[in-house]
């Protein structure tokens, strides 16, 4: 009898470990695939160091680079949807600061579609670091 206890111990072990594999297989598969974290990082870096304080044009290609990038992570994340907001939706990831991620990609909108659109350096700043901070919290970088 102690040795059926054992063998029945050990099977319920050996399935349950099977089932967390197969969990965790899904589960990464669905949420996060491997995104090149070097490629990334140095995209991010090279955004960031478009911003300067002097050229106002800087503003809005640094903001709408760093939004690109975002999306270009989400998509290989595994996000679906026709735009941003769709995959940011899709997406099952705890960002640290979604409704900063929010505010920097309603910032990139208002770039790309109102002619004469004034953006201060700080708000595009802001707007950088909500990018790199979703980047982090996908895994890119």
């Amino acid at each position: 009898m102690d040795q059926s206890i054992v063998f029945g111990l050990a099977a319920i072990l050996i399935v349950g470990a099977l089932l967390f594999a197969i969990i965790s297989k899904v589960t990464i598969k669905k949420c996060a695939k491997h995104l090149n974290v070097e490629q990334y990082r140095v995209k991010c870096l090279a955004i960031e160091q478009q911003l300067k304080r002097d050229e106002v044009s800087s503003y809005h290609l640094s903001v709408l680079n760093a939004d690109k990038l975002v999306d270009q992570a989400l998509r290989e994340s595994g996000a679906k949807g026709q735009t941003m907001g769709e995959r940011l939706k899709d997406i099952s990831v705890d960002f640290s600061d979604l409704n900063g991620l929010w505010t920097a990609h309603k910032l990139r909108n208002r770039i790309a579609h109102e002619p004469d659109v004034n953006v201060s350096y700080d708000e595009a700043r802001y707007a950088l670091s909500c990018f790199r901070k979703a980047l982090k919290d996908l895994g890119a970088i």
